[in-house]
């Protein structure tokens, strides 16, 4: 058992991402092969849908010439309208599913393989692909619990614009939609609502670890998250920032891609820019999303810490202002001190 002689380094960000990154490469390609099974399909998916919707809503050429009548030709107008819209509306519902299905199995697979090599532990694969099934179910009944809760979240702010509108009319004064009152009310509403869901979204970032590690799911894990979160909430929210910003970068620079489409026409996904541009972008978001639930697992493993839960297990004996975590790095454990301020 080695020791770092070093002194601590001060919990942030960079820590959590430098242990983060030091638990994948010791397990390089156990998490190589979860990411081609779990995160690889997803952030494909994400790149390619934009591209996919475009060529189902492609411009219907015109068939004036073909008619003989301008009523016919409004018939078949309106009818095939409807069938691209049918269609790019199963697409999508399609793609939801394949998102959210996906997504559970990453989370579930790759926080278990984690949480397990944070200890120095073997992390197989099919272990890790056997962790899915058992977590799936609290997966996704926590993910449509905090959905639910976001929707009556988002209601009620509107439901109080609403109120705040109608009863300015019943008053006598005249809302106008270009007024600036009227804009600076919703600009109001919402900042107030961005600012209420940021402050759910990092009390809640390690719910998906809770369900997988700790077995519980729904309310009980959302409050267990607000609790372990406690004074740690400028590190979570680092670490939201971070991986939105390059998750949105990528997903900004695949909507090219799907702008390529439109002014190359039928033949431009055949294009070879077109193909390394998916390839490239889509490998990129594979990693961040990687990195986005490694990062969350450390995270929780520090809160826990630091709450002192893991006293027994990490270490025998916890200084006064030092955290000691364990860390596996190339299979050999050691002793990592993080001083928390």
């Amino acid at each position: 058992m080695a020791a770092t002689t070093s002194p601590p380094p001060t919990l942030n960000l960079c820590v959590v991402l430098s242990e983060s990154k030091r638990i994948l490469n010791a397990h390089s390609r156990h998490f190589l092969a979860l990411s081609v099974l779990f995160l690889l399909p997803l952030s494909f998916s994400f790149i390619v849908f934009p591209t996919l919707q475009n060529l189902l809503a492609s411009p219907i050429p015109d068939n004036s010439q073909i008619f003989l009548s301008l009523n016919l030709h409004l018939r078949h107008h309106h009818r095939d309208q409807s069938l691209y819209s049918t269609k790019t509306l199963l697409l999508t519902l399609a793609f939801s599913v394949f998102v959210f299905v996906f997504s559970l199995w990453a989370v579930g697979s790759i926080t278990y393989s984690v949480f397990h090599g944070f200890y120095g532990r073997p992390v197989k694969l099919l272990s890790a692909v056997k962790s899915v099934f058992s977590s799936f179910f609290p997966l996704m009944g926590t993910a449509l619990f905090v959905q639910i809760i976001v929707s009556v979240i988002v209601f009620i702010f509107g439901l109080f614009l609403f109120l705040v509108v109608t009863s300015a009319r019943v008053l006598g004064f005249q809302v106008e939609i270009s007024s600036p009152y009227f804009l600076g009310l919703i600009g109001f509403v919402g900042i107030a609502l961005m600012v209420v869901l940021v402050y759910l979204q990092v009390n809640w970032i390690l719910v998906c670890v809770v369900v997988v590690v700790e077995s519980t799911w729904g309310f009980e894990a959302l409050r267990r998250s607000a609790g372990l979160i406690k004074g740690m909430r400028g590190i979570g929210l680092s670490l939201s920032l971070f991986f939105g910003f390059f998750a949105g970068l990528l997903a900004w620079c695949s909507s090219f891609s799907a702008m390529g489409f439109d002014n190359d026409g039928a033949d431009g996904w055949k294009s070879w820019q077109f193909v390394v541009q998916i390839v490239v972008t889509s490998t990129f978001l594979m990693l961040v999303l990687l990195y986005d639930v490694a990062a969350n697992t450390v995270l929780y493993m520090y809160c826990k810490a630091l709450h002192g839960e893991l006293a027994m297990e990490i270490a025998e004996e916890f200084a006064r202002e030092y955290v000691c975590l364990p860390f596996d790095d190339g299979k050999v454990p050691h002793l990592v001190s993080v001083a928390y301020n």
